[in-house]
């Protein structure tokens, strides 16, 4: 199983890279790390790979600590030490500044809206053009019912955005990879999880579309792949 597993998740992410053209020679990519299964397999995985193409390009993981006094900067650190990554790390109090009784309506957008004003700054003052995130195929769709739920938009993310007129470009390695293989990767490879201490995890309007989607994925295994298929088959024509 974890042969297989682990020959799987590479095949994925190998395929999104390779269709999306995500990567090229001479690359200096900025990996958010949050501590999660999800931004260590990206992590690992972008190392891994440069030791198996014939393109060079650098990686340096970037960890945005939220604030909440659970010292993920220091397990992120050590994690990070102990591999030998080129690392940063980000102190911030922008975890209990979006929970503050101003905004206790949606902390988590301000929260990543500040984590990711943080990133874009330090990726330019590093040098880099290439900034990875590990949102899989679950998260992308989790996104177009956040977004149409909430945001009144027909959107998800995307497997590759640019910035700055393509100064700076946003890509997802992970997006066509399901939350279960990288659950079983992780799990094979031992690593720790970091806990952030957010007041709001498992309680946010995600963790409630999440669940949502859960119950119509045990009605019908086909579910899952037909919504994924679906953003990529938009007729912009049927729409209002």
């Amino acid at each position: 199983m974890t042969d297989f597993t682990t020959k799987e998740i590479k095949r994925l992410m190998g395929k999104a890279i390779y269709t999306k053209q995500m990567i090229q020679d001479g690359d200096h990519i900025l990996v958010s790390v949050s501590g999660g299964k999800d931004s260590f397999s990206l992590l690992w995985l972008l190392r891994d790979r440069i030791r198996r193409i014939p393109i060079e390009y650098n990686i340096t993981a970037v960890h945005v600590d939220p604030g909440f006094g659970a010292q993920s900067g220091h397990q992120i650190r050590s994690f990070l030490n102990h591999h030998d990554f080129d690392y940063r790390i980000i102190e911030s109090d922008f975890g209990p500044m979006a929970h503050s009784t101003e905004n206790r309506e949606n902390p988590c957008f301000l929260c990543s809206r500040l984590r990711r004003k943080a990133i874009f700054k330090l990726a330019n003052d590093l040098g880099c053009n290439k900034i990875a995130f590990g949102h899989h195929k679950d998260d992308m769709i989790e996104t177009f019912f956040l977004n149409l739920f909430y945001g009144a938009s027909v959107s998800t993310m995307l497997p590759v955005q640019p910035f700055f007129d393509g100064k700076l470009v946003v890509i997802r390695p992970l997006y066509i990879t399901d939350e279960t293989v990288i659950q079983k990767y992780a799990k094979s490879m031992g690593w720790p999880q970091i806990e952030l201490d957010c007041p709001t995890s498992g309680h946010s309007k995600r963790e409630d579309v999440k669940r949502m989607l859960k119950r119509f994925y045990r009605s019908n295994k086909k579910i899952k792949g037909n919504i994924f298929h679906a953003l990529h088959n938009v007729k912009p024509e049927y729409l209002l």
